[in-house]
């Protein structure tokens, strides 16, 4: 496969997140798209690097991975608290976090 290839793959893959993260109004699945558009951010960096012959994209992709991995233990964390206080997984429900 062409590298250009996984361009495409990871730009459609952003879009699906970013459309997840704008229409739907459930935390959790708004956190699913966050990650589906880390993971695509991740593609583009090894694709990069692949197509350049360094090893930068793939420390990059690294970092991003922790990155990802404290974002969903803070994230969902923070959505059960809610969810226990509110009983609601809503992003809508979460604006109003005074009572």
């Amino acid at each position: 496969m062409n590298p250009n290839d996984y361009l495409i793959l990871s730009a459609i893959l952003f879009a699906i997140g970013l459309a997840g993260v704008l229409v739907r109004r459930n935390a959790l699945i708004v956190f699913m798209s966050i990650e589906l558009m880390l993971n695509a951010a991740n593609l583009v960096l090894v694709s990069s690097a692949y197509q350049h012959g360094d090893l930068g994209g793939q420390v990059a992709t690294f970092f991003v991975m922790v990155v990802a991995a404290a974002e969903v233990v803070v994230g969902l964390a923070i959505v059960i608290t809610i969810f226990r206080s509110r009983h609601t997984g809503s992003v809508d429900e979460a604006k109003l976090l005074s009572r």
